[in-house]
C-alpha cells in the first residue's frame, strides 16, 4: 500500500472533531438517506448484549437439580422462587417480564452455547463473539460489519446497522462498510445543527483530493444525523418504559421501529454483569433492568403489530463457574444461555437440554452448541443473505427461525 493510499484509508476511518463536536462514526453510503425507501418488508435484529459474563446457572435455573445446591449453598436460587419453564428448569425471580413472553410462546431459550478453547478474558472473549472467530483467530472485523460488506454499496443505508451508543462495537465494524452508532438523537441532532460545519460540508470539496474524504465523511455524518433524528419524530411510544438508560436505547430502538427506519440491525448493550462478590444482590438488579426494558419493548412491538417482524436475541460473552467462589458470588466460567425473543419464532421453550452438572471440564461447562451456528440461522433465515462469505466457514444451522 503506498502513502497516499494509507492516508485515503486513514481518513476514511478517522471520527472528525473540533472543539465543539465530535461526529460519531457512521456507514459510509452514496446515496442520500432520504431517498432510502424504509424496507418495512425486510426482517429486523435487535441484539441485546449483557456485558460483565452474566451468570447462566442462576438466569435459568435447574431448579431440581440436586448438585446445582450442593456447589451453590448460599447463591442457588430456591426452588420455591424459580419461575418454572418446565420440569427442570426455570428463569430468575427478577425475570418476570420474561417468564410472561415464554408463556405466550414468543421465548426459545437455548442452553450451554459457547466456543472451542474458551476465553475467559471479558476483552478477548467479547472481541471473539463480536467479530465470530475462533479463540485462535484475530480479526478486525465484526459479523455484522461483514454483512453490512455484502450488501450492494450504491443501496445501502448509511445506518442499516445501528447500536445505541457514542460508541461502535466492533461487531458492527466492516471492512468496506460500517454500522453507525448514536447514544441520543436529540443530543446529536443539536452537536450537528451548526450552520457553519454544514455550509463547509456540503461545499464542493473534491478538487482537495484525499482532504475530501473527511468533508464527505462530515457531510454525510449530517444527513444521516437529520434522517435518524426525523425518524425518532414520527413515532413517540406510549408504552412506560422505566427510567434508565437501557430502557431508554430500547424505547429509541422501538420508536425508530415503528416509524419505519430502514435500520435492519439494532444493537444495545447492557453493563454490570461481572458477578465475582455478593452476586444475588447486583445480579438481581441488573436482571430486573433488562427484563423490564425488553418486556417494555416487546409491549410496544406487539401494540404496533411488529412482532413477527422483529426478533431480540440476548448474549453474554461467557457464563460464570459452576461453583460459587468464597466471596458468595461466581469467577468467570464458560459455556452460557441466549435468549431469542419474537414472533417469528419457529421453535419456542428449552431448544436444548439442560446443563450437564456432572460431567464439568475443570469445574466449567462444557458447551454444546457453537454460537456461529446460532449466527449462521440469523444471517440465512432471518436476514437472508449468505452466511459463508461473513463467517468465513459454513455452520449447521438450526431451527428456531
Amino acid at each position: 500500500m503506498n502513502k497516499h493510499n494509507s492516508r485515503r484509508d486513514f481518513l476514511k476511518k478517522s471520527v472528525f472533531a473540533t472543539s465543539s463536536l465530535m461526529i460519531p462514526a457512521f456507514l459510509k453510503c452514496s446515496v442520500p438517506p432520504a431517498a432510502l425507501k424504509a424496507s418495512q418488508n425486510g426482517k429486523i435484529l435487535v441484539i441485546v448484549q449483557l456485558s460483565g459474563g452474566n451468570d447462566g446457572l442462576n438466569t435459568v435455573v435447574p431448579y431440581e437439580n440436586d448438585l446445582y445446591y450442593n456447589y451453590r449453598p448460599t447463591l442457588g436460587i430456591s426452588k420455591s422462587e424459580v419461575l418454572k419453564l418446565d420440569n427442570n428448569l426455570g428463569l430468575n425471580p427478577a425475570l418476570s417480564p420474561l417468564h410472561n413472553l415464554y408463556k405466550d410462546g414468543l421465548m426459545t431459550v437455548i442452553n450451554n452455547v459457547g466456543y472451542p478453547n474458551p476465553d475467559r478474558s471479558h476483552f478477548r472473549s467479547m472481541d471473539i463473539w463480536q467479530s465470530a472467530s475462533g479463540a485462535d483467530d484475530f480479526l478486525s472485523t465484526g459479523w455484522i460489519g461483514r454483512y453490512l460488506d455484502q450488501q450492494q454499496t450504491e443501496t445501502i443505508s448509511p445506518h442499516q446497522a445501528l447500536e445505541l451508543d457514542d460508541t461502535m462495537s466492533l461487531a458492527l465494524k466492516g471492512k468496506i462498510n460500517s454500522g453507525y452508532a448514536a447514544g441520543n438523537l436529540d443530543q446529536l441532532k443539536r452537536s450537528t445543527n451548526n450552520k457553519f460545519l454544514k455550509a463547509v460540508s456540503h461545499h464542493d470539496h473534491s478538487h482537495e483530493g484525499n482532504t475530501a474524504y473527511l468533508y464527505r465523511t462530515l457531510s454525510d455524518t449530517f444527513d444521516s444525523a437529520d434522517y435518524l433524528h426525523d425518524q425518532s419524530q414520527i413515532y413517540k411510544s406510549s408504552v412506560t418504559y422505566p427510567g434508565n438508560a437501557f430502557a431508554r436505547s430500547l424505547k429509541q430502538t422501538a420508536e425508530l421501529i415503528i416509524s419505519g427506519s430502514n435500520t435492519r440491525i439494532y444493537y444495545v448493550s447492557l453493563g454490570g454483569f461481572d458477578t465475582h462478590a455478593n452476586q444475588k444482590n447486583q445480579q438481581t438488579r441488573m436482571l430486573k433492568q433488562y427484563a423490564d426494558g425488553v418486556g417494555a419493548f416487546m409491549k410496544d412491538m406487539k401494540a404496533n403489530k411488529k412482532m413477527e417482524d422483529v426478533l431480540v436475541m440476548t448474549f453474554s460473552e461467557f457464563g460464570r463457574r459452576v461453583k460459587q467462589n468464597a466471596s458468595r458470588g461466581t469467577d468467570h466460567g464458560t459455556a452460557n444461555n441466549l435468549f431469542l425473543m419474537g414472533g417469528g419464532l419457529k421453535e419456542t421453550g428449552i431448544y436444548n437440554d439442560a446443563p450437564n452438572l456432572k460431567n464439568l471440564d475443570n469445574g466449567d461447562l462444557i458447551y454444546d452448541i457453537d454460537y456461529r451456528r446460532i449466527y449462521a440461522t440469523l444471517l440465512t433465515n432471518w436476514l437472508g443473505v449468505d452466511a459463508l462469505p461473513v463467517l468465513g466457514n459454513s455452520f449447521d444451522l438450526l431451527g428456531f427461525c
